[in-house]
């Protein structure tokens, strides 16, 4: 018996439908995992920024000393540091 796919509701959101992302980097620019932070996907630059805006501070806690966004392959922006 096959189940009817999952709604949209209970699935992560695609690529595609999500396209804004932020690649977290150290201090040399190299992406570094940050756990539970990345992978992280928006459905609209503002969305991405104020996400990367209310916790800074936690990121740069987690060892990423910098941001760059994204739309989906396109550098939008960065990289930005997260310190003073």
């Amino acid at each position: 018996m096959m189940l009817p796919e999952q709604p949209a509701t209970f699935r992560q959101p695609s690529a595609t439908e999500r396209p804004w992302w932020w690649r977290l980097e150290d201090a040399s620019g190299a992406e570094v995992a940050a756990a539970g932070f990345e992978g992280q996907r928006f459905l609209s630059q503002a969305d991405a920024e104020s996400w990367v805006g209310e916790i800074w501070a936690e990121l740069a806690e987690a060892g990423v000393d910098g941001v760059t966004l994204f739309e989906h392959d396109r550098q939008v922006y960065g990289p930005m540091s997260l310190h003073a």
